[in-house]
């Protein structure tokens, strides 16, 4: 009986843990979805050592061919891993609300607070840099350690700069994809077994609900008179279809929401403005969205329905994704595709990153500082945080 109850305890204080950790990084995880990935690279992978570098990497492949939020469905990934369904769902819960929250209350009479006034803000933008910067550092040696593999990072660091498209980011994943299954037979993956505590039936059910929402929310918007079925059916289409993270799918909703006439061209651009200097994910305009059409109501229903796609693929990939990887064909695509990460990450350093926070001397100081204070003195992210931001301020 008392084996029992700590082992509750410990599943309790490990979820407890995920959301706290995910709400620490909701809250100063500045710089759009690729710079997402090294705040949860520093946390998850540096600093907690919840997940391996290679399992990372390769859920980060796997999330970039994904539709949806790349960086949101990185971190319920690594929730699922740490501590399964809820784990999940916490992870998201964590790094979803803090943005959630800010752009509602912006929308109840916030937005008059000019957020470049907010000295620590920009503090907070420049421990991206330094983060982002570390994390090249670190996977760049592990990941593109060669010729063939530095070669893939420069040239898709060099193709996002020049080419910086909707979908460029896709292609090159693709395109490194396939040329790691040309060029680099036989790779063996060195790889642990990795086991998600999730079901593969779990996983078809997750899969089943994606595909029948897809198709049967249509269907039933023209059946019913209710408006926010509408409303689901737009911003979980809009989840689901949408490649190439937040950048896009904000063009993609005011097509969907300022013609229909739930949001006035004004409300959207003052949202839209508002998102950008936010941190975490992106697709958290929906909730700003959702907000003028309905109040709490309406931002709870936009935001369930727009990530809604993105937790139920996630659910339903990961319990696969162990056997999926252990593919030769697939351990080649993932030797490239890992590479090409690596350059869209250097890529997302200098834009939107360094050219959004360093903008003096003072600035570049800084981020100087906060890397090596990350990267050699191996001192807490948090602390970081906090040291720019006095130093910021």
């Amino acid at each position: 009986m008392k084996a029992v109850f700590e082992l509750k305890q410990n599943a309790i204080l490990r979820l407890a843990e995920i959301l706290l950790v995910s709400l620490y990084l909701g809250c100063t995880s500045f710089g759009g979805p690729i710079a997402h990935l090294g705040y949860f690279h520093a946390e998850y992978v540096n600093h907690r050592k919840w997940i391996a570098e290679e399992l990372y990497s390769d859920l980060v492949a796997l999330c970039q061919f994904l539709p949806g939020p790349a960086s949101s469905q990185l971190g319920i990934a690594v929730g699922i891993y740490r501590g399964g369904l809820i784990g999940g769902f916490f992870a998201w819960i964590g790094f979803t609300l803090p943005s959630v929250l800010i752009l509602v209350l912006a929308f109840y009479g916030l937005s008059e607070i000019d957020p470049a006034k907010l000295n620590w803000i920009h503090g907070l933008k420049i421990v991206a840099v330094a983060v982002v910067a570390q994390a090249v550092w670190i996977m760049g040696v592990k990941l593109a350690p060669d010729k063939k593999r530095a070669t893939i990072a420069i040239l898709a660091a060099v193709t996002i700069l020049l080419w910086s498209t909707a979908y460029v980011q896709i292609m090159i994943i693709v395109a490194a994809g396939f040329a790691g299954v040309l060029f680099q037979k036989g790779v063996i993956s060195q790889h642990k077994s990795i086991t998600f505590p999730l079901g593969k039936r779990t996983g078809l059910i997750s899969l089943c609900l994606f595909f029948g929402l897809l198709i049967g929310l249509p269907l039933l918007r023209q059946i019913s008179d209710h408006g926010w079925v509408a409303v689901f059916d737009t911003f979980y289409r809009i989840g689901s279809l949408v490649f190439g993270g937040g950048h896009v799918v904000l063009p993609m909703l005011e097509k969907e929401v300022v013609p229909a006439g739930w949001v006035e061209q004004s409300q959207f651009l003052t949202g839209y403005g508002l998102t950008q200097a936010v941190p975490g994910p992106l697709f958290t305009f929906a909730a700003y969205l959702g907000a003028v059409m309905g109040g709490w109501k309406g931002a709870f229903i936009t935001t369930i329905a727009i990530f809604l796609p993105s937790f139920l693929l996630v659910v339903g990939i990961v319990p696969f994704w162990d056997s999926l990887r252990a593919r030769p064909s697939l351990q080649s695509a993932l030797w490239a595709i890992n590479a090409a990460v690596v350059g869209i990450l250097l890529a997302a350093l200098y834009d939107p990153i360094w050219t959004t926070a360093i903008h003096s001397a003072a600035d570049f100081t800084i981020a100087i500082i906060c890397f090596g204070l990350l990267q050699y003195w191996r001192m807490p992210p948090w602390c970081v945080v906090v040291i720019a931001c006095l130093l910021a301020f």
